[in-house]
């Protein structure tokens, strides 16, 4: 896998070197709220922080690393 997109607050963040089921179960496991770790931004990495808690949505996309393109 190449990273994991993380939508949240209508911003995108990523993820890069975590498997998604692991990442699914820090998301939905554990102690709330809490904060998940993220890259801002594209490029150099900028870390920021995500609240997460009940009742915030977030959406966990997952970018393979051989990614086919739409476009004909």
């Amino acid at each position: 896998m190449k990273r994991i997109d993380i939508h949240y607050g209508g911003d995108q963040y990523s993820v890069g070197g975590r498997d998604l089921a692991e990442l699914q179960e820090e998301i939905t496991g554990g102690d709330t709220p809490r904060w998940l770790k993220v890259n801002d931004g594209e490029g150099a990495p900028r870390t920021a922080y995500l609240l997460l808690a009940p009742g915030i949505p977030i959406a966990v996309v997952p970018i393979p690393d051989d990614r086919i393109s739409d476009v004909r």
